[in-house]
């Protein structure tokens, strides 16, 4: 499989994408406790069409990486992301939130035009 990468080794942003420290953490949790292999695991952040709003967010671990995919070094994680998704995608913060009101990944899109209530989806 060739790979096509522009990598920026330890940087957490690419292209404007943030992956948060506490999102890298639970990552490379969810790795271990699945026993895949971190070396080949690549997360992919996407945009697809759909939701309520118009676009969801897509997060999916995987070992396939497109020669067309872009690939950053984020906290220790390989995040791969298309290019279409990545011009949706710039400023955005993925995080890992756990409250009270329950746990898991967050997007905080500053360029979102609007977004759904349960905040997967949204419009630009």
């Amino acid at each position: 499989m060739s790979t096509h990468t522009h990598s920026h080794s330890h940087t957490e942003t690419a292209s404007g994408l943030i992956l948060t420290e506490t999102a890298a953490k639970e990552i490379q949790k969810i790795i271990k406790d699945q026993e895949l292999d971190a070396s080949k695991i690549r997360l992919r952040v996407g945009v697809k069409g759909g939701g309520c709003s118009g676009f969801s967010y897509l997060l999916d671990l995987t070992e396939v990486q497109k020669d067309t995919d872009e690939v950053f070094d984020m906290h220790g994680i390989k995040v791969i992301v298309d290019p279409k998704s990545l011009l949706y995608l710039n400023g955005v913060t993925v995080d890992f939130r756990d409250e009270i009101m329950g746990r898991g990944f967050v997007f905080n899109n500053p360029n979102a035009t609007g977004t759904c209530g349960c905040g997967s989806s949204f419009s630009a």
